[in-house]
């Protein structure tokens, strides 16, 4: 499914910003007032969507060794820092050559011919997508565990969004898994999929409507780089809607009053817009740009065309915003005389993350061994923006998807973000976050009652979701 030329990026984390000092101090405070102040009814209160445990997820997870299984960790640290001076010359080279979504025939052929190479059993231009892939290791009966590597840049600025890190976070993550399973310390499997087009929210939810994760693993991680550390990261929902005015041209001075004005429609909407944020909850988000406003200032323009994003939180709210837009679509053509037309995104809306509890609180445990220090949960929920495919996919397994910091301030999709994501010291994060997410994952292939705790938290979490208000 090949995206149009002049198709905008829709997804990953446009507008996160970073954690620095000042930031924080803001957030705590804004975070205290939310608590003191209730919660309107039909929207629920941060601290609902906290993880909640019920007594029997507790009882499991109790059982849990969090101080982690000395021998598994030497095996996963072997086997990723065994690899790390590879992984970062695959980072490099992904940097240096960045591709856009669907696009991304380089970094295909790199990853799948180097997964290749360390023994997995690897699909090339899976499930229909040229840049897809998928590669497998089993060894034994038992729970199968997906990880995800995205790739693809964006058009003018590049590995923006740290998608070179992230890929080989994938990487790092099932030969990790693959060294213990070997080692006999585990069974079960461990696939990684090749996710292409996240800019553009394509790839996984391809894969989400073939059912490629809901057939093949019980749960699903991967990490993504930022600014700062969050085990919980807030990623909501996206949907986007392209706008069309349609109008009567004429000589814009000679006889103006012979033309209907699609760039007014335009203006229009814009200002009706600009005025209805005042009604929206402080987390909704709109934005857009214009894409045509006009040929020739001395024409009446005929046509215009607009490309609108609209974020919440929560998927199901997504259409209270639709509808909003509708109307002021509606009323700029009534108001102008001009015909309208407007056309959402055909493949869906791109949901929130649903971050799963406890691997949350397994891979938080050991990056806290290793010196990271995390925001609170009430924090880290006040700070979110950004959206990823990768939020459908945490609506059919149980999913965890970490920021881990680089030891930058810049913000993600910023030309100094970038620069930031081929350092070296971004390379050592990335491995660190990589081998706690591995150490995560194996437990879920060596604990029934962890992978019990998982499911059920999963469930109460999507039946929390799906109370949503849909408008």
């Amino acid at each position: 499914m090949a995206p149009s030329d002049d198709y905008a990026p829709s997804s990953c984390f446009g507008n996160l910003f970073s954690f620095k000092k000042k930031q924080q101090s803001a957030s705590r405070r804004s975070v205290a007032a939310a608590r003191n102040a209730p919660a309107p009814s039909y929207y629920p209160a941060a601290s609902e969507k906290l993880p909640a445990y019920d007594e029997c997820v507790t009882k499991a997870f109790e059982h849990l060794d969090v101080k982690g299984n000395s021998e598994i960790e030497n095996i996963v640290s072997n086997a990723i820092e065994g690899v790390s001076d590879e992984l970062r010359t695959i980072s490099l080279d992904l940097h240096e050559n960045m591709e856009t979504g669907m696009k991304e025939f380089h970094a295909h052929d790199v990853l799948t011919d180097y997964l290749e190479s360390k023994g997995f059993t690897v699909t090339r231009h899976a499930y229909g997508m040229k840049t897809a892939f998928t590669a497998e290791y089993s060894n034994g009966p038992g729970k199968r565990i997906g990880f995800c590597s995205e790739y693809d840049g964006l058009p003018g600025l590049g590995q923006a969004c740290g998608h070179n890190l992230i890929a080989i976070s994938g990487l790092a993550a099932v030969i990790g898994v693959k060294a213990v399973l070997e080692s006999g310390k585990a069974s079960g499997k461990v696939i990684l999929f090749g996710t292409p087009a996240e800019e553009l929210s394509i790839g996984k939810i391809v894969l989400v409507q073939k059912r490629a994760f809901q057939d093949n693993v019980d749960v699903a991680l991967m990490l993504h780089p930022a600014a700062y550390h969050a085990e919980r990261g807030a990623m909501i929902a996206i949907h986007d809607v392209r706008l069309e005015f349609f109008g009567k041209a004429s000589h814009a001075s000679a006889a103006p009053w012979e033309g209907i004005n699609a760039l007014d429609a335009m203006v229009q909407v814009w200002n009706s817009i600009s005025m209805m944020r005042q009604q929206l909850l402080p987390t909704d988000r709109v934005h857009g740009i214009v894409t045509d406003g006009g040929k020739a200032p001395n024409v009446i323009p005929d046509y215009t065309s607009a490309f609108f994003f609209v974020r919440t939180t929560e998927y199901q709210q997504i259409g209270r915003l639709m509808h909003k837009m509708e109307e002021c679509f509606k009323a700029a053509a009534l108001a102008t005389g001009c015909e309208v037309k407007w056309t959402w995104r055909e493949i869906g809306v791109t949901k929130n993350v649903v971050q799963n509890g406890p691997m949350a609180d397994i891979y938080k445990e050991y990056m806290e061994r290793h010196g990271i220090q995390f925001p609170t949960p009430a924090e880290q929920a006040a700070t979110g923006g950004g959206s990823t495919d990768f939020g459908n996919v945490s609506f059919e397994v149980p999913s965890l998807h970490p920021m881990y910091g680089i030891h930058t301030n810049a913000a993600n999709h910023t030309i100094e973000f970038v620069g930031a994501a081929k350092t070296e010291i971004a390379h050592k994060d990335t491995i660190l976050a990589s081998k706690g997410l591995t150490i995560t994952a194996i437990q879920v292939l060596r604990d029934e009652n962890y992978y019990q705790a998982i499911k059920s938290d999963f469930e109460k979490s999507i039946r929390s979701d799906n109370d949503g208000l849909m408008m």
